[in-house]
């Protein structure tokens, strides 16, 4: 139990841990996360799905115990296996027949999600509402429980008593949302899951919990609109007291060009063209091209419609009279991939592209090698790479969205505090603009010095946003 000499128990639920369980941005945060709390000495639980030896295999997890929850019966037996892994010193993992897969959301053959991601996310929810029960029932009595996104937000149907709840969104650009007939499963206050005429977990956990995070400030302003909230705007403006917006951080102990190995040649700013010249040699051998003198952008996405890479495309076109090069690592959806192999295939002096799967050491290349990063996000809750790039050194092209306007200063708006380059209307025109004066400002040495100089030593670390967190689960344990 919770102490005024001691941090609270924290039960941090989450379909996603790096470098355990990956896909996304939601695996990066987490991890960051829950490594710089236990860094302040919180004690945290992670709890995750079981996936099974197809994700786990190579996870490090050592078991030491396990034992069976008290669920409903529709879920089938589970058990929790509690034990550690490189880095996360207490995790549990949700057994259940049917969780293990190949891919945590989607089949990988066909690239659609898997038809009974409800059942599995539902079942999963269930299970961390039996953890938060005291020790005599099978649970492990936290005084805190974090729920991220909507596979674990069902949670909050599962028990009338829970202990204080944080809900952070990561996006509101998946919410679960399923068959109403979902609702007769639930057995604490269904009638909160009811959305239209569906289930929605996602709006349940956003109506009940005690504090909902978004993941930057200005997308917290942003999904109280209409614009922004996909049908959630009105449900957090009901909830603006509850609300608050803590931006994300980056992992500095893998995201540091002083320690990086995965880089030819580690570097500070002061030593940066010559580490940066390195990796941009690497990176074009790679690609197959020779030095040319012009301009590297680099871009390391998921291809799905919210990055706006069919955007990004349509400055392809626009490369060459730019002075500039785009080299690519992405996977995604099937119809831009597509999109982006047949570009590469008809512009190969202009565009490289890596679309088969994603490979970390290949995007630290492109973060140190390239001169310029780009990010057209149509939405981007916070985004996390655009951090990555400036820490390498390598100012931001983005659209002016969610977590990018919190983390990028326009170079040209403010001369003295700029740091990459914002779009003045998301579309193609304005992208196109922002990449002209991104590559004008390349050829400007000595303003593109200032702005290199101030990404790389702006502290993107998770010290600040962990601390925050913490203030929160001190205020709710109480």
């Amino acid at each position: 139990m919770n102490t005024p000499e001691t941090h609270p128990h924290v039960l941090f639920a989450s379909a996603e841990l790096a470098p355990l369980v990956m896909v996304g941005g939601l695996a990066l945060a987490a991890s960051g996360l829950v490594k710089e709390l236990i860094s302040q000495e919180v004690n945290i639980t992670v709890v995750l799905p079981d996936y099974g030896d197809a994700i786990l295999s190579s996870s490090g997890f050592e078991e030491t115990s396990s034992w069976g929850l008290d669920v409903p019966d529709w879920c089938g037996p589970m058990r929790a296996r509690r034990g550690s892994a490189p880095e996360f010193p207490d995790i549990i993992l949700i057994d259940r027949p049917g969780m293990a897969r190949p891919h945590p959301y989607v089949d990988p053959l066909s690239g659609e999600a898997w038809p009974d991601n409800a059942d599995r996310f539902f079942a999963f929810s269930a299970a961390i509402a039996a953890l938060c029960a005291p020790h005599d029932y099978g649970g492990i009595a936290p005084d805190v429980l974090h729920l991220n996104d909507w596979h674990t937000a069902a949670t909050v149907g599962f028990s009338a008593s829970l202990p204080p709840t944080v809900l952070t969104i990561h996006t509101l650009g998946y919410q679960g949302v399923c068959d109403a007939w979902w609702m007769g499963r639930i057995p604490h206050q269904s009638w909160m899951f009811s959305w239209y005429d569906v289930a929605n977990p996602l709006a349940a956990a956003i109506r009940s919990v005690e504090r909902i995070v978004a993941v930057s400030p200005n997308y917290a302003a942003e999904i109280l609109t209409p614009e922004a909230g996909m049908g959630m705007d009105y449900e957090l403006r009901q909830r603006g007291d509850a609300l608050v917006g803590i931006r994300n951080g980056i992992d500095a102990t893998v995201w540091n060009p002083q320690t990086d190995p995965m880089i030819p040649r580690k570097y500070k700013f002061k030593s940066r063209v010559r580490g940066k010249g390195e990796a941009r040699a690497k990176m074009l051998e790679r690609v197959g091209w020779t030095e040319t003198g012009a301009a590297v952008i680099g871009v390391v996405s998921r291809l799905v419609d919210q990055k706006g890479i069919d955007t990004l495309m349509g400055v392809v076109p626009y490369l060459a009279s730019m002075n500039a090069r785009m080299v690519l690592l992405g996977s995604g959806l099937p119809h831009l991939t597509e999109l982006v192999r047949g570009l590469a295939a008809d512009h190969p002096e202009v565009l490289a592209a890596e679309l088969d799967a994603f490979d970390e050491p290949f995007a630290h290349l492109i973060f140190a090698g390239s001169d310029l990063f780009c990010m057209p996000s149509r939405f981007e809750p916070c985004g996390l790479a655009q951090m990555q790039a400036m820490a390498y050194g390598t100012p931001t092209v983005a659209t002016a969205v969610g977590g990018l306007v919190d983390t990028i200063v326009d170079a040209d708006r403010d001369l003295a505090g700029g740091t990459g380059f914002l779009t003045i209307t998301n579309d193609l025109p304005g992208l196109v603009d922002a990449l002209h004066r991104a590559v004008r400002a390349w050829t400007s040495d000595q303003h593109f010095i200032g702005i290199v100089e101030r990404g790389m030593s702006a502290d993107w670390s998770w010290t600040g946003p962990a601390t925050q967190h913490v203030e929160i689960y001190q205020e709710l344990s109480r």
